[in-house]
């Protein structure tokens, strides 16, 4: 049984006084049935982890460098995330593929070095809206799981989200039934390259524009189980809500 994730993206957002809002988090939910997972900017990933020390709150970091150290002026390496309390990391966001020209191969690199650092890697991959349009959204993600994800993957260290990029930020949302397409696409793909074991472990993170108005709907797609949720994350009274219906 795969335990469903609520993982919170705060992007570039969040000063030290929103601290706060993640206490008031932990108290809502002290012993919840989902995993909950909280990835600050970097300037909070060591803070961030001294209050969740002793609650039910996993830290984890937005990005990281595909290299263990060197001459890489404004980058943080997985190990210095690890050093300073993360657990998780997303690679891969749309936002670094598009801004910052980020290949499925840098990707794949990113999540090789997370899990060298003993990080799990949180593995991004979504269409445009042209890509949807033209009718390839499962090309696109199937080439894109294929050239991201690396070959030692395991249940333990690898969660897929799906992000449809023209849903993020927008409010826009998939139909239920693309969700759902998608999602068992990537399920069946991942079984298929690692074997039923690992590929039916692994988690699938929905990570469009998830909010508390539509979480409970999208949490009962097959394969979804859980979800990558930006703005709504920042607010404890909005991300507790969607952990509530995660929860069940």
């Amino acid at each position: 049984m795969r335990r469903k994730l609520a993982a919170g993206n705060w992007k570039m957002n969040g000063l030290r006084s929103a601290l706060s809002e993640v206490e008031i988090l932990a108290a809502a939910h002290p012993a919840p049935k989902a995993e909950v997972v909280l990835c600050p900017p970097a300037t909070l990933v060591r803070s961030m982890a001294r209050v969740c020390a002793d609650n039910c709150i996993t830290i984890g970091a937005q990005d990281c460098h595909q290299n263990q150290s060197g001459a890489h002026t404004g980058d943080i390496s997985a190990e210095m995330l690890a050093d300073a309390g993360a657990e998780y990391v997303i690679v891969g966001h749309s936002e670094r593929r598009e801004t910052y020209g980020e290949t499925d191969e840098m990707v794949r690199r990113k999540a090789t070095a997370a899990w060298a650092a003993g990080l799990r890697a949180i593995v991004c991959i979504g269409e445009s809206g042209e890509e949807r349009h033209a009718a390839n959204t499962l090309d696109i993600i199937g080439g894109q799981l294929a050239a991201s994800v690396p070959d030692a993957a395991t249940g333990e260290n690898l969660v897929i989200a799906y992000e449809p990029i023209w849903a993020i930020g927008t409010g826009l949302t998939p139909t239920l039934g693309d969700i759902g397409e998608v999602h068992d696409f990537i399920r069946a793909r991942l079984e298929r390259r690692f074997g039923n074991g690992v590929g039916r472990s692994v988690r699938l993170l929905y990570g469009g524009s998830m909010n508390p108005g539509n979480a409970t709907e999208i949490i009962r797609v097959p394969n979804v189980d859980g979800g990558l949720v930006g703005g709504a994350s920042l607010k404890a009274a909005d991300f507790s809500k969607i952990i509530a219906a995660l929860n069940g």
